[in-house]
C-alpha cells in the first residue's frame, strides 16, 4: 500500500529563520512560503534528490503545530509522509485494521494540492503519519 516517502516534516518556531539556516549554512533549493490556513500552518519545502523535508510554523489560533511547538519549544520532527495510489481504499483499509484517522476522515487538499490524511501516532510507535495520494 505504502509509497514512496514523499517528506519528513519539521515543526520549527520561526519559519523564515529555519528557512534562511537551510538556504545558507546548508545550500539548500528552499520554495516560497505556502500557507495552509485549513492545516493551521504555513510551509515551506526544502527540494533534496530523493524526497523533501518539509518546515512548519503555526498559523492562526488552534494550530496543532502551536501545540507541538508549546511541548517542544525549539521546534522537531513532526510527522513523516507517504504516498499512496489511492488515498480512500488506504483510509478504508487502516480503518478496517484498527487504525484511527484524525478529523473527520476525510481527505483535505494539502501543499502539493493532493489529498492528505493524517493517522494517528499512538497507532504507529508514536509517529504521526500523513498520506498523500500520489
Amino acid at each position: 500500500m505504502l509509497g514512496r516517502l514523499n517528506h519528513v516534516a519539521i515543526a520549527v518556531p520561526d519559519l523564515a529563520a529555519a528557512r534562511a539556516q537551510y538556504q545558507t549554512i546548508l545550500g539548500a533549493e528552499v520554495t516560497e512560503p505556502q500557507a495552509l490556513p485549513e492545516h493551521g500552518v504555513t510551509v515551506v519545502f526544502i527540494k533534496l534528490p530523493n524526497t523533501k523535508i518539509e518546515l512548519l510554523e503555526p498559523l492562526g489560533e488552534g494550530s496543532p503545530i502551536a501545540a507541538f511547538l508549546a511541548k517542544n519549544p525549539s521546534g522537531g520532527m513532526h510527522h513523516v509522509c507517504y504516498e499512496v495510489d489511492d488515498i480512500l481504499t488506504a483510509r478504508d483499509h487502516l480503518k478496517r485494521e484498527g487504525a484511527r484517522v484524525l478529523g473527520d476522515g476525510e481527505p483535505k487538499i494539502g501543499a502539493h494540492d493532493k489529498p492528505v490524511l493524517f493517522l494517528h501516532p499512538k497507532d504507529f510507535n508514536g509517529t504521526l503519519i500523513e498520506l498523500e495520494q500520489a
